[in-house]
């Protein structure tokens, strides 16, 4: 029995097409959009008879497979003696550069419909309009060919016969990938105490098609938790893929170090971590462009053998393993992983690529998205996350700065800027003396003249000219697509604002509530699994990241005892205006306990230069200790080295100091005598700020404690992931130091943990 292949018309001649494993030196047209807009007008003209988005499957034998293909052709054309398939292409170029020949995929495209509904209705011959619409003058070129069914049925044999060795590779893969699943078994001796139940509610999640909100604390192993039970589903058909969604690098690691623990235990998975660009990209130095990039230019003819090389011979796909198949092929590390990506069965990457509407996974098709998960670790980081990606913003300086480069070599450009630069100006008179106004209704005219300049500067980027002019227009280029795709999310949830300073005016479209968006975004999937150690309040963070009613919560106690923690609180205040005068206090008390109990000891507090302050008295103070201090804006490196440099064994204990809310207050395991003292000074409160005061009063209008939405709720997550840095498993114990007066406030004890409420003052 043939085994049988679903695929969509696009994905199957894009993936053949890109090689020139039909037509040699074919180049993605990267200019070109499918627009709707485009496609609305040229179907505004079609006759009364002829029809437009076409529905079409096909069933297409290939040796011992079957191809289902489907898709949905712009537009079928009835004329008196043929019929004729339509296919419409939008760009902002010049129609004069394209040729009948520019664009083999797009007659290949065409071709494949037109044989779909030859064959359905038994036609013996097709005739193919391609109809290039151009942006925004509405001027259109047309080319028509015709096939017999014959020669069309010999082409889409090509087609599918070129697709094939990857289709197969696919298939020997899951064939592999589901005996190792069925084989699997939980990859430790034992299930830790709430683990078997963490994996169970994951499963249940999966297997309903609901959503999970999952508080477990830090030790018990979330990450093989979730999936473990999310690999088993794939294994008993429920799921296609796997997302890990992660907020910083380091998480990623944990998450590629329980898949490598799976694939010990035999599981065969391919595994896709994703790399920020700006960290694979090989040509940093000199910035990303295909022009004179030698893993950019030709990137097509090449990647289909580098993504069979690297499917065929690897599963888990890390960094190193892109890098390394990347530099045998000379593609672009960063393209390459988003094209294995698509292949993968997990991908482990940033937020971004799934929430974020400006990078999200375009090509993804909606059925692979209806058969995925959704793992999404440290879920307490989306709420900011998602208002950063659900918000936009552009400077007045800009677009000046265009009008003035541009004002000789591109008029339409330069005028186009200039309107913009103009409804800036008439935004900064609006405000007459205030420095900032804010409103809840988008700027009048700016969405339109933001359009209308995003199509003259692809117009010029597609001229290919490079320098300082051209890297300024595509940096403003992305922040005005940023801007137009947000506006068209913007609703009662977002506020504008605008903020003046002399000559130049910031205006932000600011997303206030995200949970409404993080609802949408994760409705495409079948199942989304949101978990933390300081998911809490649960019902804050339900709210927040856009739960139902219908969807799980779940929360998990401590498995560890008592006696691992000794919690002290100091009840000293450490407001901003009271910090000069608690200070010396608190320099006292970190010497007696450091001397009380000479052990590897982590201080964190609420912002550099207090830790600075803090640090530069304790050092006076103790001149024999051993110090490390957290710095502003450390590479990988040199985070690498502060986290190595807390040894079990040294001679003598490191107290080192770190930011509240950074990079070193979660995800980070200091297991044993690496780590036996964490102080948390402050409760973490984000400062006083314009921002998070609109916060505040939306959720005020909206009926809920805005204060605390804005402000306590984010700053006691803070103090529950640095403290959470200490009992990281069984065998770990120490002490717990949290320095605030407000800790013995109800309003802030009641969210703390339950282990965390039995303290004494220090």
């Amino acid at each position: 029995m043939p085994h049988t292949i679903q695929i969509s018309v696009r994905p199957l001649v894009e993936y053949v097409f890109r090689s020139g494993s039909i037509t040699s030196g074919f180049r993605t047209a990267t200019s070109l959009t499918e627009g709707t807009r485009a496609h609305q007008q040229v179907q505004r003209d079609y006759g009364e008879n002829d029809q437009k988005e076409v529905q079409l499957e096909v069933e297409i034998p290939y040796e011992d497979l079957l191809f289902v293909v489907e898709g949905r052709c712009d537009g079928l054309i009835w004329e008196e003696e043929r019929i004729m398939i339509d296919e419409i292409k939008s760009t902002s170029g010049d129609l004069g550069e394209i040729t009948e020949h520019t664009y083999p995929v797009h007659w290949a495209q065409a071709k494949m419909y037109a044989y779909m509904y030859a064959k359905l209705h038994e036609m013996p011959r097709m005739a193919v309009r391609l109809t290039y619409f151009q942006v925004p003058s509405g001027e259109r070129k047309q080319f028509v060919q015709e096939w017999s069914l014959p020669q069309l049925e010999s082409f889409v044999l090509e087609v599918v016969g070129a697709y094939a060795p990857y289709a197969n590779l696919l298939r020997e893969h899951a064939e592999r990938r589901d005996r190792s699943i069925r084989e699997l078994k939980f990859p430790f001796p034992a299930y830790r105490e709430g683990q078997r139940k963490l994996a169970g509610a994951v499963y249940k999640s999966i297997g309903e098609g609901r959503r999970l909100f999952a508080k477990a604390p830090t030790g018990i192993g979330k990450t093989i938790s979730t999936l473990f039970p999310s690999v088993k589903a794939i294994g008993e058909g429920l799921l296609s893929r796997i997302f890990y969604l992660t907020a910083k690098t380091i998480t990623r690691t944990t998450a590629e170090e329980a898949m490598a623990r799976m694939e010990r235990q035999g599981l065969c998975m391919h595994a896709v971590t994703l790399t920020a660009k700006d960290k694979i990209c090989f040509s940093e130095a000199e910035g990303c462009s295909q022009m004179g990039c030698a893993f950019s230019e030709g990137y097509y003819d090449r990647i289909n053998d580098a993504i069979l090389d690297l499917l065929s011979n690897e599963t888990l796909i890390t960094r190193p393993v892109i890098e390394d198949y990347a530099r045998k092929h000379t593609v672009c590390p960063f393209e390459f992983s988003l094209d294995a990506a698509y292949a993968a069965d997990a991908v482990i990457c940033d937020y971004n690529y799934v929430f974020d509407p400006r990078v999200s996974f375009k090509r993804m098709p909606e059925e692979v998205k209806k058969r995925s998960v959704l793992l999404v670790d440290e879920a307490h980081n989306l709420v900011d996350r998602a208002r950063g990606m659900f918000s936009a913003e552009l400077n007045k300086s800009a677009f000046l700065e265009l009008q003035r480069a541009y004002k000789e070599s591109n008029p339409t450009l330069y005028n186009t800027a200039k309107r913009v630069n103009n409804r800036f100006k008439i935004l900064r008179k609006a405000g007459e003396e205030e420095e900032r106004i804010v409103g809840s209704q988008q700027p009048e005219m700016m969405v339109e003249l933001l359009e209308d300049f995003a199509l003259q500067a692809e117009a010029e980027l597609m001229t290919g000219k490079s320098g300082d002019e051209a890297d300024a227009l595509l940096e403003c280029y992305f922040a005005v697509q940023g801007y137009l795709r947000i506006s068209k999310l913007y609703d009662d949830r977002f506020v504008t604002y605008a903020e003046m300073s002399q000559s130049e005016v910031f205006l932000k479209l600011f997303c206030l509530d995200p949970s409404y968006l993080l609802q949408q975004a994760a409705k495409n999937y079948r199942s989304s699994v949101f978990f933390s150690a300081t998911l809490m309040p649960l019902g804050y963070y339900r709210d927040m990241l856009g739960a139902e009613e219908e969807d799980y919560s779940l929360s998990i106690p401590s498995p560890f005892s008592a006696e691992q923690l000794d919690v002290r609180v100091l009840p000293l205040s450490t407001r901003f205006k009271d910090r000069e005068r608690s200070r010396e206090a608190i320099v006292r008390m970190l010497s007696a306990l450091v001397q009380e109990q000479p052990v590897n000891t982590l201080i964190f507090l609420p912002s550099y230069p207090y830790m600075q302050d803090i640090h530069e008295d304790f050092a006076r103070m103790n001149p024999g200790a051993r110090t490390l201090l957290q710095g502003h804006g450390m590479s990988e490196e040199e985070r690498e080295a502060f986290l190595n440099a807390f040894q079990a064994d040294a001679a003598d204990p490191l107290i080192g100091f770190a930011v509240m809310g950074g990079i070193f207050s979660e995800g980070i395991d200091l297991k044993g005598e690496r780590l036996s003292s964490v102080v948390v000074i402050g409760v973490g409160l984000p400062q006083l700020s314009f921002e998070n005061d609109i916060i505040k009063d939306y959720f005020d209008r909206t009926g809920k404690r805005g204060y605390d939405y804005a402000y306590v709720y984010p700053g006691m997550n803070k103090v529950l992931q640095a403290g959470g840095r200490l009992i990281r498993s069984e065998q770990d114990s120490g002490t717990l130091t949290l320095v605030d007066d407000r800790f013995l406030n109800r309003q802030y004890g009641m969210l703390l943990p339950e282990e965390w409420r039995n303290f004494r003052r220090f």
